[in-house]
C-alpha cells in the first residue's frame, strides 16, 4: 500500500517583482483574487486532498503571510458581536491549527529546487506534495486530490502536466512521454525551459507535484541547471534514470498563471463571473468595456 500524502510544501520566497509596487509591503500569496488571496485557493486545494500538514518556504518581508494564518481574536469578537455569523464562518476557513504549519527560510533564492530542499528536515521519510501559490487551478475535483488518487495506484513521483503553445514551451519543464493517452502516464525524460526546437514535446509541468523522499537526497549536491539555478525538474528526472518511476498527470481544470499580471486578471475575471453574487453586473460591465473598445460601424465607414 502506498504511504499517504499528508505533507505539502509552498515555495513563497520570491520576491514578486512582477507585481511591484504592490509586492513593495504586501507579499504576493496575499494579493486578492476576488475576495480570498492567492494563499487560500492553495490551502483549499491542499485540504480537499488530505494535506494535513503544511511547511512554508518563506523569506524576509513575508510576516503578512504568516499573520494571515493566526486567529483574529477582535475581529471574531466584533463578528460576533454585530451577529456576522457567515462571515464568522468565512474567517474560520482561514484559520490553521496549532502545529499544522511550520515556515522555513529560503536565506538565498537558489531556485525552486534548493526550494523544497530547505524543508528537508521537516519532510522527513515520506512522499510529499510540493503546491506553487502562482498557479491557481479551477477544477470541479481540485488538482492536487486528482494527483492524489492517481498516485494511490502509481506510487512514485507524479508531476501535474498541460500542453502549452510550442513559442512558450521555453518558459516551462518540459516532459518527454512516448504515448500520452490517458490521465496519467510514464515519463521518459524531463528538460527545463528547453528551447522550442529542441524540446521534447509540448506538456509543460506546472505548480503541482507528489514526490518521493529521494528527490531531496538528488537535490543534496545543489548542482545548478537552467538559468544557473537549483531546479526540481533535474532532480526528478534523476528518478528516471534511477528507478523509472516518474509519471505525469494531466488535470481536468483550467490553470490560471497567477505569476503574471495577464494570468491574474484572467483568473480575476473567471472567478469574478463565476460567481453568482456577481454574474450577471460583472458580465454587464464586460460587455460594455467589450462595446467601448469596439469601432463603429458609422467610425469604420468613416476612417475608410
Amino acid at each position: 500500500m502506498k504511504n499517504k500524502v499528508t505533507k505539502a510544501v509552498l515555495p513563497v520566497a520570491g520576491l514578486g517583482t512582477r507585481f511591484l509596487p504592490a509586492t513593495k509591503s504586501v507579499p504576493k500569496e496575499i494579493l486578492p483574487l476576488v475576495d480570498r488571496p492567492l494563499i487560500q485557493y492553495t490551502i483549499d486545494e491542499a485540504r480537499a486532498a488530505g494535506i494535513t500538514e503544511f511547511i512554508f518556504v518563506t523569506s524576509r518581508g513575508k510576516s503578512a503571510l504568516e499573520d494571515y494564518f493566526d486567529g483574529a481574536p477582535e475581529l471574531e469578537a466584533a463578528l460576533r458581536e454585530g451577529k456576522k455569523t457567515h462571515l464568522l464562518n468565512v474567517l474560520k476557513q482561514t484559520n490553521m491549527d496549532s502545529g499544522a504549519v511550520a515556515y522555513v527560510r529560503q536565506q538565498e533564492r537558489r531556485g525552486l529546487g534548493h526550494a523544497v530542499w530547505c524543508a528537508r528536515r521537516l519532510i522527513g521519510d515520506e512522499p510529499f506534495a510540493v503546491m506553487l501559490p502562482d498557479d491557481v487551478i479551477d477544477a470541479d475535483t481540485p488538482c492536487l486530490r486528482q494527483m492524489v488518487e492517481a498516485y494511490a495506484e502509481h506510487g512514485g513521483n507524479m508531476v501535474a502536466a498541460m500542453e502549452v503553445p510550442t513559442a512558450n514551451v521555453s518558459s516551462y519543464g518540459i516532459l518527454d512521454v512516448a504515448n500520452p493517452t490517458s490521465s496519467s502516464f510514464k515519463v521518459r525524460g524531463m528538460v527545463e525551459k528547453p528551447k522550442a526546437d529542441l524540446a521534447p514535446s509540448n506538456l509543460a509541468v506546472i505548480g503541482r507535484y507528489i514526490l518521493s523522499p529521494d528527490v531531496l537526497t538528488n537535490l543534496d549536491d545543489m548542482k545548478e541547471g537552467a538559468g544557473g539555478e537549483v531546479q526540481l525538474t533535474d532532480a526528478i528526472a534523476a528518478e528516471i534514470a534511477a528507478r523509472d518511476n516518474v509519471y505525469g498527470y494531466r488535470f481536468k481544470g483550467r490553470r490560471f498563471d497567477c505569476g503574471s499580471q495577464a494570468g491574474y486578471l484572467q483568473a480575476t475575471v473567471a472567478f469574478g463571473i463565476a460567481r453568482s453574487e456577481f454574474r450577471e453586473e460583472f458580465l454587464d460591465f464586460l460587455r460594455a468595456c467589450v462595446d467601448l473598445e469596439t469601432p463603429k460601424p458609422e467610425k469604420i465607414a468613416a476612417r475608410g
